[in-house]
């Protein structure tokens, strides 16, 4: 089994904001790369993972630079899925300048500058969420899924991803090993969880799990705001 790695100083929620000041392009190469050898994951499985959780008010949460989520709603309108009204938000300030720029003109999403686990939403307020490859990068990844679960409406569903350490041994879980011990020094990414580690998290935050699954390195989870209780 793949260990932790203790000796790496974990970065807090600022110094990972400022890792990502990188350009919103070479933010793409590098996130195409770690995608493919370190997450183990697929551009078209992301694609049907996340573009079948949009309802009516949708909340995306680090949206970067728009990329993926432009990918996902291109792939929803080729499928004649109706739309949302989405509101997008991302911690680090260069990231989502270049989202503002991707979806300049579009009146049917709200870019803003926030902190998941400090959302600026009344509770009930959105029908669905997504969390595309950056649960893992939370500093306070409890407070961040509380935050969702309290804005989600009862019944609404959570759609996320989670870096988890690579199983097994062999090269590429060597290659995965190091890029996840170099994202963290780097400050872009703050851990990698083993999946019950993810689904007892989701649990105590007060969600129940719809399904999930292991994608190559990454555990695909849907999770339900209960209708009571």
């Amino acid at each position: 089994m793949p260990q932790d790695t203790p000796t790496v100083t974990r970065k807090t929620r600022d110094e990972i904001a400022a890792a990502y000041r990188s350009p919103p392009w070479w933010y793409d190469v590098r996130g195409f790369m770690i995608l493919t050898f370190a997450y183990n994951s697929t551009l078209p499985s992301q694609l049907r993972f996340f573009g079948t959780n949009f309802g009516p008010r949708h909340l995306e949460v680090a949206v970067g630079t728009g990329t993926l989520l432009e990918m996902v709603l291109k792939w929803r309108q080729r499928r004649g899925l109706p739309p949302s009204r989405i509101v997008a938000l991302d911690y680090a300030e260069s990231m989502l300048a270049g989202a503002i720029r991707r979806f300049k003109g579009r009146t049917d999403i709200e870019l803003l500058h926030a902190d998941v686990a400090e959302l600026p939403y009344e509770s009930d307020s959105f029908d669905t969420a997504n969390i595309a490859n950056s649960i893992h990068c939370f500093p306070e990844i409890d407070a961040g899924l509380r935050e969702v679960h309290r804005v989600l409406k009862p019944g609404g569903v959570l759609a996320a991803n989670v870096l988890l350490y690579p199983e097994g041994g062999g090269p590429l879980a060597n290659i995965a090993d190091r890029i996840n011990a170099w994202g963290i020094r780097k400050g872009i990414l703050f851990t990698p969880y083993r999946a019950e580690d993810v689904r007892a998290r989701l649990q105590a935050a007060g969600f129940e799990i719809v399904e999930e699954a292991r994608r190559g390195n990454c555990h695909e989870v849907r999770a339900r705001k209960p209708v009571s209780g």
